[in-house]
């Protein structure tokens, strides 16, 4: 991969991407997240679990031009005074854009395959289990078998080599589809910043932490179903905390654990315009404890 930057990107920073995403919160295990927080940031985790997630998007408009993007965020990290998003992994199906999130953010940045999948593909597939918080909200029906369904099969590349990570499944109106002509609703128009921690990696060292300025319409819809191969559960060390992953087949594996986890919420974003500052380096403060929260 070539260090020069892609033309498009010499325009920034702030980096401007114009697309549609969904935005899915999950509850993750802390054992699950630990694997990629580096060992001197703190998980914030209550009961034995983080918020993690992920952020598929679809952009057609980008300094790298179209692209897909799935951010999987392992949990919330906590380095004084704030607490931000950690990805786990970040895949891209532009070689421009992997660079870019390599060598410039700090990203575990990956170039996979997106190929989108129909639903006669996607019926006879085994779907990740409904929640049922979501039912409690009216919501459970939204996982019916029967429902219009589009996605992506996932694939990493290696240079030659391919491996399959995994299925999400989305109603026909979400990210695949990049419509709305059908829909009489597409929620308000909102702004807000995503604030995430990058860095530690051997691109970068340090500890790094840059801000995605988001604007878009965004609206509730149902979780994506998401599958993928039989995923072994992550190995605890001695102490009974995971340390970092080791080797690149190991962080395939519990990324996808990450998506696998109990879904909570998924917003998605239409007409999105995200701006994404330069990261800046800042003092990872001495770990003592992890941030846990339990009732008294």
């Amino acid at each position: 991969m070539e260090d020069k930057p892609a033309a498009g990107y010499r325009h920034g920073p702030p980096w401007v991407f114009k697309g549609s995403a969904l935005y899915q919160l999950h509850l993750v295990k802390a054992a699950t997240a630990r694997a990629f927080v580096p060992k001197d940031l703190r998980l914030v985790e209550a009961f034995g679990y983080t918020l993690g997630g992920m952020f598929l998007a679809r952009y057609h408009d980008s300094p790298a031009g179209q692209f897909d993007e799935l951010v999987v965020i392992a949990g919330i990290v906590w380095n004084p005074p704030t607490s931000c998003a950690w990805a786990a992994r970040v895949l891209v199906n532009s070689a421009e854009a992997c660079r870019h999130g390599r060598k410039e953010v700090g990203l575990p940045s990956h170039v996979a395959k997106f190929s989108q999948t129909e639903a006669s593909e996607l019926r006879n597939k085994p779907l990740a289990k409904p929640n049922g918080f979501l039912n409690l909200l009216g919501m459970g029906s939204t996982f019916s078998k029967k429902e219009s369904c589009r996605g992506f099969e996932i694939s990493e590349t290696t240079g030659s080599s391919t491996r399959h990570l995994c299925n999400i499944s989305l109603p026909a109106t979400g990210v695949a589809a990049g419509s709305h002509k059908d829909n009489k609703w597409i929620g308000p128009a909102i702004r807000m910043s995503l604030p995430s921690f990058s860095g530690q990696t051997e691109d970068h060292p340090d500890l790094l932490k840059y801000s995605c300025k988001v604007e878009c319409r965004v609206r509730p819809v149902s979780p994506a179903n998401i599958w993928s191969p039989r995923t072994a559960e992550p190995q605890e060390c001695s102490d009974g905390k995971n340390g970092s992953v080791v080797s690149e087949s190991d962080a395939q594996r519990q990324s996808v654990l990450v998506l696998l986890s109990r879904p909570i919420l998924a917003l998605e974003f239409s007409s999105l315009l995200m701006h994404v500052d330069a990261p800046k380096t800042v003092a990872p403060h001495s770990k003592k404890k992890e941030v846990r929260y339990s009732s008294t």
